[in-house]
């Protein structure tokens, strides 16, 4: 025992130093624990207050009711909804504002590329927040105006809750994750096809160079990141934008070309010389690009 006590004072006397990371990480985690605990109590609050608005809805609908039956039995209707419509509106804004959120990566490209995580269903919490989306759009009333019972609402209010919890751990879950999943040499594609992404959308590229990077991009994701048919049409119309130009340059009409002092006129039977071409990122001998 005593050489143990002894062996264990030694040990301490030598890494001392090992409490400060220690301390950190301890730190770390309360703070990681604390906040999770300060939003799941924001929304219990949150659901509680809706409760308690749905619950006094429901008891002035029964005493209209209990009025109307001792005013005459056709004063009120007894089968509208007890859910009033500012509580059902605000639910759809939440729904709504999260979904938003969610498409913002689902639709842009680049920033698939840099969360890669976010469009990939094999992670656990991207799979649970996919779930979560699929019962809150599920249990959605069809309008804000729509006859609902407190039992749908409940539901629908749960769900909302979920949808929004799941989402903000698959976000950040996807942006601590970043591209630590794939190997190194499938890293360096995403790093050629964040490059390439830069000139296919690149207004001052020509529409060749913008298709050919267009092209590489989906070359280098391939096998790496599924782009869903929404963010390739919108890629696609990005790649294919007009360059923009001045109008007074368009309109000007076409001048003849005065040789400088020291250039010799070319002969109208000479050919020109070959054209020049911009490297594109990614090209290893700077040339023409694959």
């Amino acid at each position: 025992m005593d050489e143990f006590i002894q062996g264990f004072w030694n040990f301490a006397g030598n890494y001392w130093w090992l409490i400060f990371p220690i301390m950190g990480m301890a730190g770390g985690a309360a703070k990681a624990w604390e906040q999770g605990s300060k939003r799941r109590h924001e929304r219990r609050l949150e659901t509680l207050r809706m409760k308690a608005q749905l619950k006094t809805a429901e008891i002035e609908a029964r005493a209209l009711t209990q009025q109307a039956k001792r005013r005459g039995p056709s004063v009120v209707d007894t089968t509208a909804s007890v859910v009033p419509n500012d509580l059902v509106a605000r639910l759809f804004a939440e729904h709504d504002e999260i979904t938003a959120r969610w498409l913002d990566y689902e639709l842009d490209v680049a920033k698939l590329i840099a969360f890669p995580a976010m469009s990939d269903g094999r992670q656990p919490l991207t799979a649970a927040f996919l779930r979560a989306k699929k019962t809150a759009d599920a249990l959605r009333p069809a309008s804000a105006e729509a006859k609902v019972s407190e039992q749908q609402i409940t539901e629908y209010l749960q769900a909302v809750g979920d949808y929004a919890v799941a989402f903000e751990i698959a976000e950040k879950d996807a942006r601590r994750l970043r591209d630590s999943t794939f190997t190194a040499p499938e890293r360096k594609r995403l790093e050629r096809a964040q490059q390439l992404l830069k000139v296919a959308v690149d207004e001052s590229a020509t529409q060749a160079e913008r298709n050919v990077a267009y092209k590489r991009v989906r070359e280098e994701l391939d096998g790496l990141i599924l782009l869903s048919d929404d963010a390739v049409t919108v890629l696609e119309k990005q790649v294919a934008k007009e360059i923009s130009a001045p109008a007074a340059a368009a309109e000007e009409p076409e001048r003849m070309r005065l040789p400088l002092r020291d250039e010799k006129p070319r002969d109208a039977n000479t050919p020109a010389g070959p054209a020049r071409t911009l490297p594109l990122p990614g090209d290893d001998d700077g040339g023409t690009p694959r």
